[in-house]
Order: C-alpha cells, then sequence, then structure tokens
C-alpha cells in the first residue's frame, strides 16, 4: 500500500480555523484646547490702545484705512499679535512702548457725565481730569447727579473683567433719601424686585440714622443697573436725594476728595487682581490734581 504523504498540519490545530484580523491602528486623540499653542503676543489693537494711541476701536478703524504698518508692512486687518520686537508705526510715526496694566481711583463729583463725549454738551469727568493722565476708560458707570468713586484704567481687558457680575465684587453706596423708613420698608428690596419689566437682585441695605425728614442708609449690590437704586426705592415709595458709592469690591474711596484721582499701586493690583507677570511695585506717579 502506497503511503500518505505527511500532514503539513500542526498537532490538535483546529481546520479551518479562523485568522485574527490585523487590528486597525488607533487614531491619536485630538489635542485638547487647552493644551493647544497660544499664540505670542497681544492684538495689534490692544497694543495701539496700551500705547495710548487710540481706544481698540478706533485702532482697528485706523487699521482699516491703511494708517498702521508693522515692520514696514501695511496692515488692512486687525487680526495679527504682535509682540515687543515688531516695529509698529501710525501714520509712519514709530509707537512708544505699550503702558502695562495700571488702575487710578476718583472721586466723581455730582453734574458730570460719565462718557467722553455728550450729546446734550453737559460737562463730562473727561473735561475735568488731569491734563497728564494717560488716555482711560472708566469702569462701569455713575449717573449724572450721582458721586463717589469710579475706577479708571488703560486697558480695555481688564475693564470688561472688572465690570462682569461673575467677579461677585460688592458695590456699597451711601445714599440719603426722603422719608422715614423703617428695616421693614427695605424687605422687598432685600428679597429682590421687579421694576418696568426688569428683575433686580436682592441688595443688602441697613438702616443707619435718621436726620430730619431724611434718612441715611448703606446699600450694596453686585451688579449695577442702569439707576438700579434710584428705581428701586421709587418703587417703594421714597425718593433718592444723594447717592456716593463709596467702595468697589476691594476698593476704598476713603478720604478722597471731590475731583481727584489716585492710583493705585502694582502691588495692589497685582495681588487684588492676580495679574500674570505683573511688574513689581515701584514709585508711583501721580497725576496734577485739580479741583473743580
Amino acid at each position: 500500500m502506497s503511503q500518505k504523504p505527511p500532514s503539513s498540519r500542526r498537532p490538535n490545530a483546529k481546520p479551518n480555523a479562523a485568522k485574527p484580523r490585523p487590528s486597525k491602528p488607533r487614531k491619536a486623540s485630538a489635542q485638547p484646547a487647552s493644551d493647544a499653542p497660544k499664540r505670542e503676543g497681544d492684538r495689534i489693537a490692544k497694543v495701539l490702545a496700551r500705547a495710548g494711541v487710540a481706544s481698540r476701536r478706533d485702532a482697528e478703524r485706523m487699521i482699516e484705512a491703511g494708517r498702521v504698518s508693522v515692520n514696514g508692512k501695511k496692515l488692512d486687518s486687525p487680526a495679527l499679535n504682535v509682540t515687543a520686537k515688531d516695529r509698529i508705526t501710525v501714520d509712519g510715526k514709530l509707537i512708544g512702548e505699550p503702558d502695562h496694566e495700571r488702575i487710578w481711583l476718583y472721586h466723581k463729583p455730582a453734574g458730570l457725565v460719565t462718557t467722553n463725549r455728550d450729546e446734550k454738551g453737559r460737562e463730562t469727568i473727561f473735561d475735568k481730569l488731569p491734563e497728564n493722565l494717560p488716555r482711560v476708560m472708566t469702569v462701569g458707570r455713575l449717573d449724572l447727579n450721582s458721586e463717589g468713586l469710579l475706577l479708571l484704567t488703560n486697558d480695555g481687558g481688564l475693564k470688561r473683567k472688572l465690570e462682569l457680575p461673575s467677579t461677585g465684587w460688592l458695590r456699597k453706596y451711601r445714599v440719603r433719601i426722603n422719608g422715614r423708613p423703617t428695616e421693614d420698608t427695605f424687605a422687598p428690596l432685600r428679597k429682590g424686585i421687579e421694576v418696568d419689566g426688569e428683575r433686580f437682585q436682592p441688595m443688602d441695605i441697613t438702616l443707619d440714622r435718621q436726620q430730619g425728614a431724611n434718612a441715611w442708609v448703606t446699600v450694596g449690590l453686585r451688579e449695577g443697573k442702569n439707576r438700579e437704586i434710584r428705581r428701586a426705592m421709587e418703587a417703594i415709595g421714597l425718593t433718592v436725594n444723594r447717592l456716593i458709592r463709596v467702595s468697589y469690591g476691594p476698593f476704598q474711596l476713603g478720604q478722597l476728595k471731590q475731583g481727584e484721582v489716585e492710583e493705585l499701586r502694582r502691588r495692589v493690583v497685582r495681588d487684588q487682581l492676580g495679574l500674570d507677570g505683573a511688574i513689581p511695585e515701584e514709585k508711583r506717579r501721580k497725576p496734577t490734581r485739580r479741583r473743580k
């Protein structure tokens, strides 16, 4: 008998065993947005604003008008980051070195409008600020008849940060009202009230003293809407005849006289606002103070 050829199968091998499929290479996971490389430098409009050339919005208009060049190349869009190594010119003139973030305390008198220009021709706070103060912006507003602490800054990003309700800073006001209120009078305001379809958050209110036909109260807000205290008091039958802001978060009016301006030290700005890379404290530059 002829012998069968030896089997090429391994001992105990299962016939028709399925071959394992090669595994597909896994796709690399997308890099988290937080780990994405950050663009160096700052937007050109911000740098121009810091250098005192114009506000960010006006700087963007200047760029669109072809008035700004970087390293000899004329810009047509503000979508550009620049660093200290870049050479920036406006109308052919080299701009100065951008300033660091700065904050000033200003005691606003009553009777001034908190705006750069007033369509009715009324005096604004900018008509009364010291002449040697750089270009500044207000953090929030105080209405025409209100007085007290107003923060000024040279940095638009810092301005927006300080104005956000999420910052959670308490703003305190000394308010004189006509009438004889009791603690119960303010119960609706402590709970939160709706005025003309607008919801006001609960207020912290302390009745300080009665002085003749008027009463003094201290009011604390976490966010300030247009004429909020005056409108809220009117809703419960009281009229405000004087309103003074005495603090904005950690910043106090203190003994600052009407019309005076005082710059905060860099260390205070750094500590209170947690600014990265803040420059260490140096001698404070004091603007000329004017009272009018």
